[in-house]
């Protein structure tokens, strides 16, 4: 169902200038489309699966890790690391790596990340993957982070919220916040895992969680630093501002059973921009790598690429 793994064939640091440097690469060939993979998070990174979407020979593609995760330093960093910040070094590595204008494939919060760059810079968007759907709003916070995920995964959310004094409880983001951002590494760490098994818990019904300490203290601080201030955007901005995604074709794919990004922001988003078409995934939930949600990725990109192939040859 993927393409083969295939190796970058470029990669780099590119230097903010205000003490972050974002580790990049590219992949495919040189003289194609391009396309950036926007990974989700925050506090994600970028994987070599997220190269096998993509038949290589029409597309150049385009991985990074965003401010304080993956292989950019300085790691976990909150310092300089909001909305506008993400968004000018996309902006910046568009310029380092002379692309006029790109596809962007956004998961989860990559899809944040993809609608507000587009909103800023329509002009550079040539089209927009979307899958799972996250538009930040309050309502969506609330769905995951204030108890109402928590009674459909009971036992995981005991856990979770149960992690906290119940003085605190009511206001989770907080709560795991100050203890993310404390200064003492075994208070960080514990915390970083009970907030990092509660999505995992809604991602894939399990609460076995594989990553290093380190890339899970980065999601967790990186994700509790964004949500306290509301990602660093206005309430219902995204879909406010969606009028300036007219003219850019969009593929919005969604599971069905998706618990950490549910439907109704998919369907919110479609209904705000025309120009969009919707694919719901009977069944499917969050994981990139369950095989309907694969399928999917690799068919968006393979309608495109159909009038390119000969061009390119075989």
């Amino acid at each position: 169902m993927w393409y083969p793994p295939i190796e970058p064939y470029d990669h780099g640091v590119l230097d903010t200038g205000d003490g972050h440097c974002m580790y990049w690469e590219t992949s495919g060939n040189p003289a194609g489309m391009p396309v950036l993979v926007v990974h989700g998070g925050p506090g994600g990174r970028s994987t070599p699966n997220s190269r096998r979407w993509f038949d290589p020979r029409p597309y150049r593609i385009i991985a990074y890790d965003q401010r304080g995760c993956g292989r950019s330093t300085p790691h976990a960093c909150i310092a300089d690391n909001t909305t506008a910040h993400l968004l000018a070094d996309i902006e910046t590595l568009r310029e380092r790596l002379g692309v006029h204008r790109w596809t962007l494939l956004g998961r989860s919060w990559g899809t944040t990340l993809a609608l507000a760059y587009a909103e800023a810079h329509p002009e550079r968007v040539v089209r927009l993957v979307l899958c799972g759907v996250f538009t930040a709003r309050r309502s969506e916070l609330d769905w995951l982070y204030r108890g109402a995920a928590g009674r459909r995964f009971s036992s995981a959310w005991v856990r979770f919220s149960g992690f906290l004094p119940a003085t605190e409880r009511s206001e989770p983001i907080a709560a795991y916040y100050r203890r993310l951002t404390c200064g003492d590494p075994d208070v960080e760490a514990a915390a970083a895992r009970q907030w990092s098994e509660w999505e995992q818990a809604l991602a894939t019904g399990g609460d076995v969680l594989r990553d290093d300490d380190m890339t899970v203290l980065a999601r967790a601080r990186l994700q509790t630093h964004y949500f306290v201030n509301d990602s660093f955007l206005l309430e219902g901005q995204l879909l406010l501002n969606a009028d300036r995604l007219r003219g850019i074709p969009g593929v919005i794919i969604q599971g069905t059973e998706d618990h950490v990004t549910p439907p109704g922001a998919a369907a919110d988003l479609c209904l705000a921009w025309p120009d969009a078409s919707l694919r719901l995934i009977p069944g499917a939930g969050h994981q990139s790598t369950e095989p309907e949600i694969m399928r999917a990725l690799v068919d968006a990109f393979d309608d495109e690429a159909i009038p390119l192939t000969s061009f390119w040859g075989s």
